[in-house]
This record gives C-alpha cells, sequence and structure tokens, in this order.
C-alpha cells in the first residue's frame, strides 16, 4: 500500500454501534471514512465519491447488503468485505458468490477488522497495478487446455480470454506455480488473502468451485484442481 495515500473506505451499516466502532478504528489508522444508515442511496454516493473499499452489512433497512454488493459488482470493483452477524455458512458462500471479497462475522475484534481492511487494500492494489516483476521466459504457465500469462495478469481456455476476478486470479497462479502440491485451506488462505487464517473454510471452498466453473470441462469432475480428500488442495500439472 501507498503509505502517501489516504485511503478512503465506506461503512454501509445500520446498527450505530457498530457504525462508530468501525470509524474509529479506522479513522485512527489513518483511513478517511465516510458512514452510510443503509444502502438505499448508494449508487448516487458511488457515482459522486471515489471508494477504495466498502464495509457492507448484510442485515440493512430496506435493500439487503446481499442486493446491494450484486449491484455494486456491476460497475465496481473496489474490495467489498462483508459485515454480519449470520454464521450460517451457506450464508457466507451466498455473499462470496455474488462478488464479495471477504467476510467478517459479528462480533468482531476491530484490531481484526483493520487488518483485513488492509489486506484486500494490499492484495487489490498490487492486482490492479501488476507490479510483479515477471521473467519473460517464465510469463506464461500452461496446464492441459488452460494457459496463464503472468505479466498481463490474463486466463486463457481453448484459445479463448476467461473473465476472472482479481482474487480468483491470485489463488489460480498460486497453486499453479506450485503446481502438484498440496495445500490445506489454511496454508491458501495465508498465501492469498494475505492475514491470519480465522477457521472460516467457505471463503477457499467458494473461491476454488468458482474457477472451476471457469477453467475446468467438467466441473462436477475436476481434474485439474483436485480435492485431496482431508487436507487440501492440489493443482495437478503434467510432467513433461
Amino acid at each position: 500500500m501507498d503509505t502517501n495515500k489516504t485511503y478512503h473506505i465506506l461503512i454501509v451499516e445500520d446498527d450505530e454501534v457498530i457504525r462508530m466502532v468501525e470509524q474509529i478504528y479506522l479513522e485512527s489508522n489513518g483511513y478517511a471514512v465516510r458512514v452510510l444508515g443503509d444502502g438505499n442511496h448508494i449508487d448516487e454516493i458511488l457515482r459522486e465519491e471515489k471508494f477504495d473499499l466498502i464495509l457492507l452489512d448484510v442485515m440493512l433497512p430496506g435493500k439487503n447488503g446481499y442486493d446491494i454488493c450484486k449491484e455494486i459488482r456491476m460497475h465496481y470493483t473496489m474490495p467489498i468485505l462483508m459485515v454480519t452477524a449470520k454464521t450460517d455458512p451457506l450464508d457466507k458462500i451466498r455473499g462470496l458468490n455474488i462478488g464479495a471479497d471477504d467476510y467478517i462475522t459479528k462480533p468482531f475484534d476491530p484490531i481484526e477488522l483493520v487488518a483485513r481492511v488492509g489486506a484486500n487494500l494490499r492484495q487489490f492494489e498490487r492486482n490492479a497495478s501488476g507490479v510483479e516483476k515477471v521473467d519473460p521466459g517464465e510469463d506464461e504457465i500452461v496446464i492441459d487446455n488452460i494457459r496463464i500469462l503472468k505479466s498481463t495478469r490474463r486466463v486463457y481456455k481453448d484459445g479463448q480470454e476467461i473473465k476472472i476476478p482479481n482474487r480468483e486470479y491470485e489463488l489460480l497462479a498460486f497453486l499453479a506455480e506450485h503446481a502438484n502440491t498440496i495445500f490445506s485451506k489454511e496454508q491458501l488462505f495465508e498465501a492469498v488473502w494475505g492475514f491470519r487464517y480465522m477457521g472460516d473454510s467457505a471463503t477457499v471452498m467458494v473461491h476454488i468451485n468458482r474457477i472451476r466453473d471457469k477453467i475446468e470441462r467438467d466441473s462436477k469432475k475436476p481434474k485439474i484442481i483436485e480435492t485431496v480428500r482431508g487436507v487440501g488442495y492440489r493443482l495437478n500439472m503434467r510432467e513433461e
């Protein structure tokens, strides 16, 4: 992250106490914060102001966080961190499937919240800027009918470019760079999300499934990204 830049965070939260805690901790860590008690006018606000990350509550009066997240993702790419009292893994999976980058459950440790905000901003900037230095000879990774071009962060299947969001790209590229190696969910989370695994397996699982939908010939019977039962995941690359 650019230490000379002020990052702008939008908090959408109807609970006044939680909203205030989020704002105090983020502002004390150098972030510029705007708060909303509902998402009814978020379209206008996003047109008027530029935000680097959105903290989005799920249970909001009027329009809920899931619907707001879907609408934001139609036009904007900034990280969305969903904050909710719901603990059912299916609720987390739903949020991740509609475009949320991360998920934190109430009650939360404000220090963890700040850490997650920072990690998501760092990850997004790294993805957007393409600051990685790539050796031209090591630019391309080929797995079966899939080509990954690291310098441009593009992925092709059967010669056709496929749309793949930043976080999915990072996860796929990490597995491809460490092909034939088994990683646990904990290891993948820490390597790709950039902070300590908090026991939430849904995040990694959902992203793996979304990648499979894009790159596998049959996502129901994946051959490229294999689930190693009881251990984790492995990207299979045939040795030449």
